[in-house]
């Protein structure tokens, strides 16, 4: 077996520009299947950039470039046969600002499961992703209400349904709690929880105490004096955050607690 399998995605060697900017150097990232992994980092340090690079969404970027290797089930994400609509559909991405159609929370679900060709039931569809996102209890009397009436945390996770419904492997959180309050924040780590036991959720957080409590690995990423986002560490979640093993890990992690 290629040493690959055991991996959801794997980057190699990769490097990251806009224009003649170079946002991420050299990262080498290995992400386990199954787990949460935690990207964490000062601001500008190209956490957002590698999270988007994993599905091709810096393609939106004018004079955006990668250089490297993004290998998912042992092919390069980036070589020119590769349809990037396809990668998107197997590993969605749920934005940091809750962004639900403005159609209704059954057509927010369905939509999506639609235009990829899901010819099954859409009823129970609908019904099997919003109780995977743990959502189906609080809007099953009123699937035809708008989706921009549920709360902050309940769009949310109406997000995260959607993202669901086209039966993605890997799912993508960039920031996903930082416009929600405590509760709701609590909510959404307990249902990342739940779902990497099918799915992989790969999470850019601002919050330390985040990445402690929801991931199972951390990759800390500072940046260069150039500017460049370059990943300093990576290793399980406990030993980085009890026993870091480069000073850059542990200045940030000790600096921006409490």
């Amino acid at each position: 077996m290629n040493e690959n399998n055991h991996y959801a995605i794997e980057a190699r060697n990769l490097n990251i520009y806009y224009g003649n900017f170079q946002a991420v150097r050299d990262v080498n990232l290995t992400i386990q299947r199954n787990k949460i992994t935690a990207i964490i980092g000062p601001s500008g340090c190209g956490k957002s950039t590698v999270l988007r690079a994993f599905n091709r969404m810096n393609d939106f970027i004018l004079n955006s470039r990668v250089e490297g290797e993004i290998l998912y089930h042992n092919k390069n994400i980036y070589d020119p046969d590769v349809d990037a609509v396809q990668i998107r559909r197997m590993i969605g991405m749920v934005f940091q600002k809750p962004n639900p159609f403005p159609k209704s929370i059954y057509e927010n679900v369905a939509w999506g499961a639609r235009i990829n060709g899901f010819r099954g039931n859409m009823d129970d569809l609908v019904e099997e992703t919003l109780r995977a996102a743990a959502l189906w209890d609080e809007v099953k009397d009123n699937l035809k209400k708008s989706a921009l009436a549920l709360s902050g945390g309940q769009q949310q996770r109406l997000c995260i349904a959607r993202a669901l419904a086209v039966k993605p492997e890997i799912i993508l959180m960039d920031e996903p709690c930082s416009a929600l309050d405590p509760i709701a924040t609590l909510k959404i780590e307990d249902l990342m929880r739940e779902l990497s036991q099918n799915y992989t959720i790969i999470i850019v957080t601002h919050n330390m105490q985040q990445a402690a409590r929801a991931s199972d690995f951390t990759a800390f990423f500072t940046m260069a004096e150039d500017r460049a986002g370059v990943m300093v560490e990576y290793g399980t979640t406990n030993q980085i955050f009890t026993r870091p093993r480069d000073q850059r890990t542990e200045d940030y992690i000790t600096g921006r607690f409490g």
